[in-house]
């Protein structure tokens, strides 16, 4: 039997790496996640000999800097995906090495890399004009100058993570859309400035949307909810919608969504001014949506004749 091409390690030496190097020169897929003994030196080895590599997950090797991403984008210059959540010590630099040398790089996942600004992923914008999917989750330091970048150099981007980025707003995802027609997938979760503009720009621009997270982006209301539905993606893409926390919903948002016929899951957890009645009457034109939905717990009464414990309903999934 030949070398693997496809390996995933849960413990990993240093050592091993140049193992891996000196005998699987034919490897495409590597999954290192969380070998927390991972360090640049293990990168030196890997991309020494595995310079075939498509696929690789670093992801939570916490030791790695930008030296060592320097090392492995030199000899593995046929990157096409490469996870680096948790990655903490990565710096925009590390990006700069990735631009210079990935060219073909179609996803890339830096979430948790708290240290990432916008001049590190303008850099990868600008050399990466393949870019497929993208995961910045948690890197809090972004404004729009990042969704410019993204706009002006990724025009196929698919994916867009971009959870707890609270800085930015209506402007970056207004320009984003108007030249990523692509998008397909979004979690915008806590980006609390934007609004019903940022909707209503998906709506017109981004017909292939089918997953769409806006938990506690707490300026969305019902109109924001009526372009959406109303819009190509709402009726013949959307499958996934998140709500969570987004206190000016209302019932009739859930009128509304009635027109996304291809519905599968809503989230509407602690959506205070949507009701069970609003609910019942969306699934009774949509049977097939899953909604999960809190409504605060009724204060159970008195026990009366017994010292049994009396439990009230705290999470309704509907």
């Amino acid at each position: 039997m030949g070398a693997p091409k496809s390996l995933t390690v849960c413990l990993l030496f240093s050592s091993t790496c140049y193992s891996l190097s000196r005998f699987c020169s034919k490897l495409k897929h590597l999954d290192l996640t969380s070998c927390v003994s991972i360090t640049n030196s293990s990168l030196k080895g890997i991309s020494e000999g595995c310079r075939n590599l498509e696929y690789l997950n670093l992801s939570w090797c916490d030791q790695i800097t930008k030296d060592g991403i320097e090392a492995l984008v030199r000899g593995c210059r046929g990157l096409k995906a490469l996870l680096l959540r948790g990655c903490t010590q990565l710096e925009d630099e590390a990006l700069k090495h990735i631009q210079n040398y990935c060219h073909e790089l179609v996803s890339l996942n830096l979430q948790s890399c708290s240290r990432i600004t916008d001049e590190g992923v303008v850099q990868i914008c600008r050399g990466c004009h393949r870019l497929q999917a993208l995961c910045l989750s948690g890197c809090s330091n972004l404004t729009d100058a990042s969704l410019t970048a993204l706009a002006l150099n990724c025009p196929r981007l698919q994916i867009l993570e971009a959870a707890r980025c609270s800085h930015l707003t209506d402007a970056g995802f207004t320009l984003l859309a108007r030249n990523c027609h692509d998008l397909e997938k979004m979690d915008l979760e806590e980006c609390i400035l934007i609004t019903d503009s940022t909707l209503i720009q998906l709506s017109v621009h981004c017909p292939k949307l089918q997953a769409l997270s806006l938990s506690h982006c707490e300026l969305i209301t019902d109109d924001g909810i009526l372009h959406l539905s109303n819009s190509t993606c709402g009726h013949e893409r959307l499958r996934v919608l998140e709500l969570d926390n987004c206190l000016l919903i209302t019932d009739v948002a859930l009128e509304h969504l009635e027109n996304c016929r291809g519905l599968e899951r809503l989230e509407l957890y602690d959506c205070q001014q949507v009701t069970r009645t609003g609910i019942k009457r969306m699934r009774a034109q949509l049977p097939h949506v899953k909604v999960h939905a809190y409504f605060a717990p009724v204060t159970p009464p008195t026990a009366v004749g017994g010292s049994g414990q009396r439990l009230c309903r705290c999470c309704v999934i509907l």
